[in-house]
C-alpha cells in the first residue's frame, strides 16, 4: 500500500475512485462466472440451509474485514439463482443481464425521485416509459409513474379510487362511511392487504365467486353488489385479475368493465402478471378489455425482463392519479395543489423514490421493445408444452390447461395421502437443489405450482422436471430419502 493510501481515513477510501473501479472489475468477473456454470447448470438452483443455520453462517465473523469480491461470492454461493434454466417458482423474472447495469447507475447516483430537481433524468424517462406502456395496453391518454412493487401500486391506485368516487378530503377529515370493493376471491392477497390498510375492514373487501376456470363469474356480479347495498355497503371499486396468482386465470376484463361502468365503479386491473400480454399479437385476447380500466398495474419485474422491484401504476385519466397524497411539503415543492407530473412525491407513497427507469429504458435501447413481446410469447407458449407432458402422463394431474405460464398439477399415483406426497415432493425438490417450484392449496388439495419465466428454460429441462418427480415420488412412497441425482 502506498504512502497516500495509508495517510487516507477509512472513510476517505470509501470514496477512492481506484479502488472502487479495481473492486467493481473483480466483482464483474466473479459474477459473470458464477452466471456462467448458473446457466451451464454446474451448480444448483438453491443450495438450502434451514434459517437458523443461515443465520449463524453470516453471523459469525461479520465484524472482521474481507475482501469484497470474496464476500461477493459467499453471497453467490448461499442464495437462489433466478436466472437458473430450472428456477421454475414464484414469478419473479430473470432479468436480462444489461438490466442490472441500471440498478449499479442507480445504486451510484442515489437520486432519489419523490423531486424533481433530485432526478430528472430518472423522472423524465419514468414518463415516457409509463406513456409507452399505457399505450401499449391500449390507455391512449394515459400515464402514470413507477413504483415498488405491485402490492404498493394496488394499495395507491385503491385509494385514488376512494378519493375519486367519495369526492371526500380523507387526507385532513378521515372518512366514516362504509366502503367496500369487490374483487375475486382467487385476487392476490395484497388486495385484501390494501382495503383493511385503508381501514375498511374484513366487511369491505367482498369477495366474488369464481367459475370452473377460476374467473370471476360475471353473472354474480348483480347480485354480490346489491347484496353489498342491502348490507348497508357504498361500493367504490370493482378489481380484475390479469392475472390470478394461484391458477394464472384471467378474469373478463371486458364483462367487468361494462359492469363497472354501468354502476359508476372505479374498474381497477391488477396486472402485473399478465398486463403485459397486450403487447403479443398472439396473446392479448387474454385482456380484452384492460383500456377501459380506470387504473392498471404491471410489474416489470415478471414479465418484462427488468429486476426487482419495478412496476407500473397506471391511469386511463392522468389526473386521477393527483389529489391522494396531497399536503403541504413547502421545503419540497411551492404549490401542494398544483398537478405536476415531475414531483413524484405528489402521487406516490414513497418519498425518496428509487431510479427504476434506466433498468427498463437499458432493455429497450440494446433490443428494442420487440424483445418483451418475444418473451411473452415464448414462456406462455413453453408452459402450454409443459401442460400437454403432464396431461399425456397417467401419474400427474393437470388442474387445467394454462392461459399463460403458471402451471398447476399434482401428482397422483400413490395410494397414500395425496396432499401429503405432493407436500413431501415440494421439500425434497428444495432441499436437494436440482429444481425450484412451489405449491399451493387449491379447493383444499396440494398442488404442484410451476411459473415457467426463464427465458433460458427449455422443454428438454420440462421433460427432465416431470422425469426427476416421478423417480423422487417413487422414492417417496417407498420410504426411502436417498439423494436423486
Amino acid at each position: 500500500m502506498n504512502d497516500s493510501k495509508t495517510n487516507q481515513t477509512k472513510l476517505q477510501q470509501a470514496f477512492n475512485i481506484d479502488d472502487f473501479k479495481k473492486t467493481a472489475l473483480e466483482v464483474i468477473d466473479v459474477l459473470c462466472n458464477h452466471l456462467q456454470q448458473v446457466q451451464n447448470n454446474e451448480v444448483k438452483v438453491l443450495d438450502y440451509a434451514e434459517p437458523e443455520e443461515e443465520y449463524q453462517f453470516w453471523s459469525q465473523g461479520f465484524e472482521q474485514p474481507e475482501d469484497i469480491a470474496t464476500a461477493f461470492q459467499k453471497i453467490l454461493n448461499r442464495s437462489i439463482n433466478v436466472q437458473h434454466p430450472n428456477f421454475i417458482g414464484h414469478q419473479v423474472a430473470a432479468p436480462a443481464l444489461v438490466s442490472a447495469l441500471g440498478g449499479l447507475l442507480s445504486s451510484v447516483m442515489s437520486n432519489g425521485s419523490a423531486v424533481y430537481e433530485m432526478g430528472k433524468a430518472n423522472t423524465a424517462l419514468e414518463k415516457v416509459i409509463c406513456d409507452w406502456i399505457s399505450k401499449g395496453i391500449g390507455l391512449e391518454q394515459g400515464g402514470g409513474f413507477l413504483t415498488s412493487g405491485g402490492t404498493l401500486a394496488n394499495l395507491t391506485a385503491l385509494l385514488a379510487a376512494r378519493r375519486y368516487y367519495t369526492k371526500e378530503d380523507v387526507w385532513e377529515d378521515g372518512h366514516g362511511k362504509s366502503l367496500a370493493i369487490m374483487v375475486s376471491n382467487q385476487a392476490h392477497y395484497c388486495v385484501e392487504r390494501a382495503v383493511r390498510i385503508m381501514g375498511l375492514g374484513e366487511k369491505g373487501i367482498i369477495k366474488l365467486e369464481v367459475d370452473k376456470q377460476f374467473k370471476v363469474d360475471t353473472n354474480l356480479l348483480a347480485q354480490a353488489l346489491q347484496q353489498a347495498k342491502a348490507d348497508g355497503l357504498i361500493v367504490i371499486a370493482l378489481v380484475g385479475s390479469a392475472c390470478t396468482t394461484a391458477t394464472g386465470s384471467f378474469d373478463d376484463l371486458e364483462a367487468m368493465a361494462t359492469f363497472a361502468q354501468a354502476n359508476k365503479l372505479w374498474f381497477h386491473v391488477d396486472g402485473a402478471h399478465g398486463g403485459p400480454s397486450a403487447l403479443s399479437k398472439k396473446y392479448k385476447h387474454l385482456v380484452k378489455g384492460i383500456n377501459k380500466a380506470d387504473s392498471v398495474v404491471i410489474d416489470f419485474h415478471k414479465m418484462m425482463l427488468t429486476p426487482s422491484l419495478t412496476t407500473a401504476l397506471l391511469f386511463k385519466n392522468v389526473e386521477q392519479s393527483f389529489g391522494t397524497f396531497q399536503q403541504k411539503a413547502t421545503y419540497l415543492w411551492n404549490s401542494e395543489t398544483a398537478n405536476e407530473w415531475h414531483q413524484a412525491g405528489k402521487r406516490t407513497f414513497e418519498c425518496t423514490k428509487l431510479m427504476m427507469a434506466p433498468k427498463i429504458y437499458f432493455i429497450i435501447k440494446a433490443y428494442g421493445i420487440s424483445i418483451f413481446e418475444q418473451n411473452i410469447d415464448h414462456l406462455y407458449d413453453l408452459a402450454k408444452a409443459l401442460a400437454h407432458h403432464i396431461k399425456t402422463n397417467k401419474k400427474f394431474e393437470l388442474l387445467m390447461m394454462p392461459e399463460c405460464n403458471i402451471v398447476n398439477f399434482r401428482y397422483i399415483s400413490a395410494a397414500s395421502d395425496l396432499n401429503q406426497i405432493n407436500q413431501k415432493i415440494r421439500q425434497a425438490l428444495v432441499k436437494i437443489g436440482e429444481f425450484y417450484i412451489v405449491q399451493t392449496n387449491i379447493n383444499e388439495l396440494t398442488y404442484l405450482r410451476c411459473t415457467v419465466i426463464n427465458p433460458l428454460t427449455t422443454e428438454e429441462v420440462l421433460k427432465h422436471l416431470i422425469k426427476h418427480i416421478e423417480i423422487l415420488a417413487d422414492q417417496i412412497n417407498k420410504g426411502i430419502t436417498t439423494k436423486i441425482n
